[in-house]
C-alpha cells in the first residue's frame, strides 16, 4: 500500500508508504491522493488533512524509473501524466479544510512541491527542502508554481537553477516553510497544531483559505471589497453567533 490513510480525532493522516524508494511519487501513489482527498472533500468529520511519510524521508519527488519510460511517450501522453500530479496541488488549494505538510528527512522536487502546496508546512529542525531536478537533466516545472509565489523571482532561479538545497531553518527564512521545531519536540508541537485545527470553526477556516487564496492576482481596492463579501458571510455562519455569545458570557 504506497499510500497509508487513517483517520482519528478529526484528523485525516496520508502517510507516503514508499520508504525503499524515498517515498517517490509513483502513478498508484498519485491516484491514491486523488481518492483520499475526494474523501477529506466529502466527509463532515474530516476536519484537517495531513501529510507525512513513512521512513527517513517525506517525499524524494517523482519516480524516476517511470520518469525514464516516460521518454519514450508521446508529448499528450506526458502531459496528462503531469496534470494528474498537478491537479493533487489545485485539489490541495481548492480544498475547503487545512492541508498540512509533516516534513521530516529530505523533501525533494515534486516532495517539496507537494509540501509547499499545503496550507502550513511543519519541519523538523534536521529536515532539508530542494529541487534538484536539474542535476537530472530535468525542469522543476509545476512545482515553480508555489515556489516563485513563496519566495520570489530571484531566489526561486537560484534553487531551481542550482538544485542546492535548503536546511529547514533556510527555507523558512526564505518562506517555504512555516514553522521550524526542534526534533525532540516535533511530534508533540505537530499534535497540538493538529488538534488545534481540528477544534477551529470549520467555516471560519474555510473563508479564511478560500479568501487568502482568492487575493492572488487582486488590486488593494478588490482584496478590501473580497475581505467585506467573507466578512459578512462569516456573520452569518451559527459558528460566529456561537463563538461570539460564549465569549461574551466570559
Amino acid at each position: 500500500m504506497s499510500l497509508i490513510v487513517a483517520l482519528e480525532a478529526g484528523v485525516l493522516t496520508l502517510t507516503l508508504n514508499r520508504p525503499e524508494k524515498r517515498n517517490a511519487l509513483d502513478a498508484a501513489t498519485v491516484d491514491a491522493i486523488h481518492r483520499a482527498l475526494d474523501r477529506a472533500d466529502l466527509d463532515a468529520e474530516i476536519r484537517v488533512v495531513a501529510f507525512r511519510g513513512a521512513g527517513k524521508d517525506f517525499c524524494a519527488g517523482a519516480d524516476l524509473n517511470e520518469l525514464l519510460a516516460s521518454a519514450e511517450q508521446s508529448p499528450e501522453e506526458n502531459e496528462r501524466s503531469a496534470m494528474r500530479l498537478g491537479r493533487v496541488f489545485e485539489r490541495i488549494r481548492a480544498l475547503p479544510k487545512p492541508v498540512v505538510a509533516v516534513v521530516h528527512g529530505r523533501a525533494l522536487a515534486g516532495g517539496a512541491g507537494l509540501a509547499t502546496a499545503c496550507d502550513l508546512l511543519l519541519a523538523r529542525e534536521s529536515a532539508h527542502l530542494g529541487y534538484p531536478e536539474i542535476r537530472r537533466g530535468f525542469v522543476p516545472a509545476m512545482v515553480m508554481t508555489m515556489l516563485r509565489r513563496q519566495v520570489g523571482e530571484r531566489r526561486a532561479f537560484d534553487l531551481v537553477a542550482t538544485g542546492r538545497l535548503l536546511s529547514a531553518r533556510e527555507a523558512r527564512e526564505a518562506g517555504l516553510v512555516s514553522r521550524v521545531v526542534p526534533d525532540s519536540q516535533f511530534e508533540t508541537v505537530v499534535q497540538e497544531t493538529l488538534t488545534q485545527l481540528a477544534g477551529a470553526s470549520a467555516s471560519a477556516l474555510a473563508l479564511s483559505k478560500r479568501l487568502l487564496y482568492q487575493l492572488d492576482g487582486q488590486s488593494f481596492s478588490e482584496g478590501i471589497a473580497l475581505g467585506a463579501r467573507i466578512n459578512a458571510l462569516a456573520r452569518m455562519h451559527p459558528d460566529f453567533r456561537s463563538a461570539i455569545e460564549a465569549f461574551l458570557k466570559t
